[in-house]
């Protein structure tokens, strides 16, 4: 059965096509300009939430960013770390604050968007150090934002690949506990060609070129590629990870690879949720100004997390 494109998302890259957006244009902060460009023309106002605050978690010899989302009420509240997706070169808390505040305002829980250090200043493994190291912090320190020790950690594309990868490396080394993990449409495999890297490779915002040129970014020695750290869907082992919620979408290049990924979890014997949105195209929880979808996607995603997480 063939696919269809959800009319809306079709205005959206027309939009894009008009703009001229492209993530893998002819500089780095090209490339960053032009997402933050898209966020503007995709997004809508800030969304009302209890209480924001910028903050810096202190790790050894460097200062990670990191912006708390505190819903209304009273808490303790469930605490998700949060990695924005780019593809380890683009994006930053400021992309990803509408998705926060909605996920932190809908879920009723604490959202903490963790601003890692970007490839090719800091190719791999600096993003997953920041975020794994920002994740045992936040464990251990969520009170002071009123969250609680149920700790989940949520990334979509690259921040998808890092909500995994943290999980596969808090396993190894028993620390921190980590409740559940929530992959948006995750890039959980390096280049290994796939169905849906072919079918989707052009047209509908991310491109087979944007991700050959985000993978010579971040890996700066081929070998790192091959690491189950760089790259999850090649781990061995994926038994004893936490629950996971995992979202892909139809018309994008990294369908395939989330679904392998939710696939070997559920052969580990681990407890997965998968959604697929198949008239969507990658990134769509960013643009709930022109996609009504995205709310529905954030609404079943807030759901995963009152469900799992709230008490």
């Amino acid at each position: 059965m063939r696919k269809t494109l959800d009319p809306q998302a079709e205005v959206l890259l027309e939009l894009l096509n008009d703009y001229d957006i492209s993530l893998s244009g002819d500089s780095i902060s090209e490339s960053r300009q032009q997402l933050e460009t898209m966020v503007g023309l995709a997004g809508e106002d800030p969304v009302s939430v209890g209480e924001v605050s910028d903050f810096t978690i202190d790790i050894e010899n460097r200062e990670v960013p990191a912006r708390a989302y505190v819903p209304e009420g009273e808490g303790p509240f469930p605490t998700v770390a949060f990695f924005h997706g780019g593809g380890f070169v683009l994006g930053s808390i400021d992309t990803h604050d509408n998705l926060c505040r909605l996920l932190a305002k809908r879920a009723g829980c604490l959202v903490v968007s963790v601003g890692y250090r970007l490839a090719p200043e800091h190719p791999w493994p600096a993003a997953l150090m920041d975020c794994y190291d920002a994740t045992l912090w936040l464990s251990r320190n969520a009170d002071r934002f009123s969250g609680s020790d149920r700790v989940a950690v949520a990334g979509d594309s690259a921040g998808g690949n890092l909500a995994a990868t943290v999980s596969l490396l808090a396993r190894e080394r028993g620390m921190p506990n980590i409740d559940r993990q929530l992959l948006l449409y995750p890039a959980t495999a390096y280049l290994e060609p796939m169905t849906s890297r072919a079918e989707n490779a052009s047209g509908y915002f991310l491109t087979a070129e944007d991700l050959i040129w985000f993978m010579k970014q971040y890996i700066e020695d081929t070998l790192d590629a091959h690491n189950p750290l760089a790259f999850p869907l090649q781990a061995r082992s994926l038994s004893e990870l936490p629950p996971a919620f995992v979202l892909t979408c139809g018309f994008d290049p990294l369908r395939d690879e989330g679904t392998a990924y939710a696939d070997r979890l559920r052969e580990h014997g681990v407890s997965v949720e998968h959604t697929n949105y198949e008239s969507m195209i990658h990134g769509f929880l960013n643009m709930e100004a022109i996609i009504d979808r995205t709310y529905d996607g954030v609404d079943e995603i807030a759901a995963y997390l009152q469900r799992e997480l709230v008490q």
